[in-house]
């Protein structure tokens, strides 16, 4: 009987052990899941930030690169555009002071002024010729005063023929509507009213022509390329003067 009740005992031990065991063993999981839970979103948190981090410097980069770019563009713009507006300053700086010109007495004694920066080439004739004045004036340099292409900034003829006669040679280029016509008078004469022509003067010339009368005479003022209307308009009309 003493060695069935050990027996009976022992088992009873060895499985309380066994259960201890076992309870130990699960509070030690339940531990450790506990712990293992806050690591790994811990370690996703921080996967995270390097990953937002290193996102937003090379965003942070690339927009510093573009922007530099868009500012050096933006910079190498406004330094082109300060350097145009100088030059065209500088243009119109070095026209003055002007110069002038004054005809033969027998003609009107048409004065006229311009930018010093041009040339004049001037042909007058005190006797009886069909074109007793023609005087070509030009930047720089007079071209080719014998070419058919040659464009002049500024013209002024003196033509032994009267106004009207003149004034009928646009007549078809009007009626074309190569060209338009208005009246005119100079600034500084305003008692004598011709006209004024805009369009293809000439042959494959575009500009602008005032016809006046001029005694039994006709004096013909003109621009044949129309990048110097400005002069034209600007310093050459309001500044021309002649006696009628």
């Amino acid at each position: 009987m003493a060695c069935i009740c050990m027996s009976t005992n022992n088992l009873r031990a060895s499985r309380n052990s066994v259960t201890m065991s076992g309870m130990r063993h699960s509070s030690q999981q339940g531990y450790i899941d506990t712990l293992l839970i806050p690591l790994i979103v811990a370690a996703l948190l921080l996967v995270s930030a390097i990953g937002f981090g290193a996102w937003a410097f090379s965003s942070r980069n690339d927009f510093k690169n573009h922007t530099d770019k868009k500012i050096a563009a933006a910079v190498a713009v406004a330094n082109q555009a300060t350097q145009k507006a100088d030059a065209i300053q500088y243009a119109e700086e070095a026209k003055n002071p002007l110069k002038t010109h004054i005809g033969p007495e027998s003609f009107g004694s048409i004065s006229v002024q311009y930018p010093k920066t041009w040339s004049a080439y001037v042909i007058e004739h005190t006797g009886n010729t069909g074109v007793p004045m023609n005087d070509y004036f030009n930047p720089d340099v007079v071209p080719d005063i014998t070419s058919q292409d040659s464009a002049y900034a500024l013209r002024i003829q003196v033509v032994q023929t009267s106004y009207n006669a003149a004034m009928a040679q646009f007549s078809g280029l009007v009626q074309a509507k190569k060209v338009t016509v208005t009246p005119y008078n100079l600034p500084k004469v305003p008692g004598v009213v011709g006209s004024r022509i805009d369009g293809q003067i000439s042959n494959k010339k575009q500009g602008s022509m005032i016809v006046l009368p001029l005694r039994n005479m006709a004096l013909e003022i003109s621009t044949e390329a129309q990048i110097y209307e400005d002069d034209f308009n600007k310093i050459i009309l309001p500044n021309l003067t002649f006696s009628p």
